[in-house]
């Protein structure tokens, strides 16, 4: 692999790249929520956000997924009943926070 700061670029990258297809901002009021809400479950999103946007939950659970795998800014944690709970790796806060208000 890289260097931490090589890392970081590819991961701003990518983020770059992916919230420049965000047509309807569903992206950015998603990384908006793991902001001010630190553990979130699928549910717990499309609670948020199902008066701002018509979303399913799967659709949810993909984009969150992406976020989590791909881009790799968000931590996983899974409980005994099989709910994931998601949270943003604390060294990409300030970076986050750039992408989103831009």
């Amino acid at each position: 692999m890289g260097s931490q700061f090589e890392i970081e670029q590819m991961i701003e990258g990518r983020l770059r790249s992916y919230l420049s297809r965000d047509k309807t901002g569903i992206r950015r009021e998603v990384l908006r929520l793991l902001l001010r809400i630190k553990q979130m479950t699928i549910a717990d999103i499309l609670a948020e956000l199902k008066e701002q946007f018509s979303v399913s939950f799967h659709t949810m659970a993909s984009m969150v997924g992406i976020i989590a795998s791909r881009i790799g800014i968000l931590k996983v944690n899974r409980n005994v009943g099989g709910v994931s709970t998601y949270e943003l790796k604390e060294k990409y806060a300030s970076m986050v926070v750039r992408l989103v208000s831009a």
